[in-house]
C-alpha cells in the first residue's frame, strides 16, 4: 500500500492551494494522511479530488470547525503495521516525548506527525517517527511531503517540492 503524507498546509495562510506537486504524486497513492494544521477544509477537499481515502487529524492551529470533524489522534492498521497519527503540540524540542507519551500504550510501528514543519524520517526505539514537513511553509528552507510504501516492510521517503 502506498500512502501520501502531508501536514501543516495552513491553507490559505501559507498558500492558496495544496501544492500541485503533492497533488500529482497523490494521484498514485491508496491513501492520504494529513497530519493537521490544514486551517481550511479546502485542503482536505483538494486531497479527496485526487484520492478518495483521506485520513486526517486536527492540529493546534485548526479552528473549531475542523476540530469537530477530525480527531486529535488516529490509529489504524495497514498491512499488519500499526500507524498512529497526531499533529503534536508544544515546543518542537519536546515533540518526540509528547508523541511517545501520547501513544505509549498503543505500541505503533509508525508515528506520523507534523507541527514542527521540519521533515523527519527516523527510527527511535523501534518506532518510525515520520514528519513530512510543511508542504507550503517556505520559511523553513524547504517544502515537502512524504510517501510511505508499506508491504512486508516500510519504505519511507521525504519528497522536497
Amino acid at each position: 500500500m502506498r500512502i501520501g503524507v502531508i501536514s501543516d498546509t495552513h491553507i490559505p495562510l501559507k498558500a492558496e492551494h495544496v501544492p500541485a506537486a503533492a497533488l500529482d504524486a497523490f494521484k498514485q497513492v491508496d491513501m492520504v494522511v494529513h497530519a493537521g494544521d490544514m486551517i481550511e477544509l479546502s485542503a482536505i477537499n483538494e486531497l479527496r479530488e485526487v484520492c478518495q481515502n483521506v485520513v486526517a487529524v486536527c492540529g493546534n492551529m485548526d479552528p473549531e470547525k475542523i476540530a469537530k470533524k477530525f480527531p486529535v489522534k488516529n490509529i489504524f492498521q495497514v498491512c499488519g503495521f500499526k500507524i498512529a497519527v497526531m499533529h503534536g503540540y508544544g515546543a518542537p524540542v519536546d515533540l518526540i516525548k509528547v508523541l511517545k507519551d501520547a501513544f505509549k500504550n498503543d505500541h505503533p510501528n509508525i508515528i506520523i506527525f507534523g507541527h514542527s514543519h521540519q521533515p523527519m524520517n527516523e527510527i527511535i526505539d523501534g518506532v518510525l517517527f515520520f514528519n513530512p514537513g510543511s508542504a507550503t511553509d517556505q520559511s523553513t528552507g524547504c517544502t515537502s511531503y512524504g510517501i510511505l510504501d508499506i508491504d512486508k516492510e516500510i519504505d519511507a521517503k521525504i519528497i522536497k517540492i
